[in-house]
């Protein structure tokens, strides 16, 4: 089954908006029609860039999703320091990142919270971004496959199999974030194959050839083609490479060098 390859952009915590438009703008000159057209690309700024992204975005008419790195799975309340789905929904986003790593391990978020985000997302009409890994102790202990399938089965409780296949589940082993060390394409493949069969496991062969599986995990511009090319891969979700407009259009351009 074809699915179309979805790169995004984990900004993280840079970037105020006035270098959120330069760098929208630069990425803007680097792309062509051919590139969008080959590839979905979706880019999550700060919550504070988000009008101004999506201001951009929307009068220059670039074919790039609004994306957000998180929310909360309530619509509204005594939330200080919380953003709530339906905020993101009226600037425009499209996709939002719940349970990344960085949100699990520094923020102690649960498969529990990332199953509510997953729901809240969905019934507010945009697409979860749903993050599993392990980490180097877990991977080196033979605990890998259990605490993926743990994760997936876990953050998809309850969601219905439609839904499944329409949402998109990153595999970002924690070992390679923000290390400059990127799991070998043969490493990455064999996670998510697992996600994929997990998920075929849980719902049907149908729903895990739908949903769309990207890779995370220090991806740069050298080693996306290779990546991308392994059949249980269909996108990456990229970090420091994001931030700067050459490298994350070399990612978003990674057929060239297939």
């Amino acid at each position: 089954m074809a699915r179309k390859p979805l790169i995004s952009g984990n900004w993280k915590m840079n970037l105020n908006h006035f270098e959120a438009i330069q760098l929208v703008q630069k990425l803007t000159y680097a792309l062509t029609k051919d590139d969008i057209d080959a590839v979905d690309v979706s880019i999550h700024p700060p919550f504070t860039d988000l009008r101004s992204v999506q201001t951009v975005l929307e009068a220059d008419k670039v074919p790039i999703s609004l994306g957000a790195q998180n929310c909360h799975w309530e619509d509204k309340g005594a939330f200080t320091g919380e953003i709530s789905a339906s905020m993101l929904q009226k600037l425009n986003v499209s996709y939002v990142i719940c349970g990344h790593s960085e949100r699990r391990q520094m923020f102690g978020e649960t498969n529990e919270q990332v199953n509510k985000k997953v729901k809240t997302i969905i019934k507010t009409e945009m697409t979860p971004i749903m993050a599993c890994g392990e980490t180097l102790e877990q991977r080196e202990a033979g605990e890998m496959a259990a605490h993926i399938v743990a994760q997936i089965t876990e953050g998809l409780a309850g969601v219905k199999a439609e839904h499944v296949a329409a949402m998109v589940i990153a595999y970002e082993p924690i070992w390679a974030i923000g290390t400059g060390v990127t799991a070998t394409a043969g490493d990455a493949q064999e996670v998510c194959k697992l996600v994929r069969d997990t998920v075929a496991d849980l719902y049907n062969q149908g729903t895990a050839d739908a949903v769309r599986i990207q890779y995370g995990g220090s991806v740069k511009p050298s080693s996306a083609p290779e990546l991308m090319s392994q059949p249980d891969i269909d996108g990456a979700l990229i970090g420091g490479a994001a931030l700067s407009a050459e490298d994350f259009a070399g990612c978003i351009q990674y057929r060239l060098g297939q």
